[in-house]
């Protein structure tokens, strides 16, 4: 009797765990090349500006969100830095 009961929690268990990989992929990737941007963003000048600095601010978040597995959040908040880069680059 405690197997059906067991069973179905150690089911919800293990596809809770797979949940949280769905967006590791793309955190990982836009994180990369967010800071690559943002490397480049600074070696041509644009450190200063205020877009630069939401950049960074972002980039800050998602990372600490990619440690404690929120993959989801950090991949939004890596594509809103990658939108501010753009932006700092030209000169916004």
């Amino acid at each position: 009797m405690k197997a059906w009961i067991c069973l179905p929690l150690i089911a919800l268990v293990l596809a809770g765990c797979a949940g949280k990989t769905a967006y590791r992929d793309s955190c990982a990737s836009q994180l990369d090349s967010a800071w690559k941007e943002l490397d480049l963003a600074k070696a041509e000048g644009f450190a200063g500006t205020v877009s630069y600095s939401k950049a960074l601010s972002l980039l800050t978040g998602a990372k600490t969100q990619q440690q404690f597995e929120a993959f989801e959040g950090c991949a939004n908040k890596a594509e809103k830095a990658r939108f501010y880069i753009r932006e700092s680059r030209a000169g916004r």
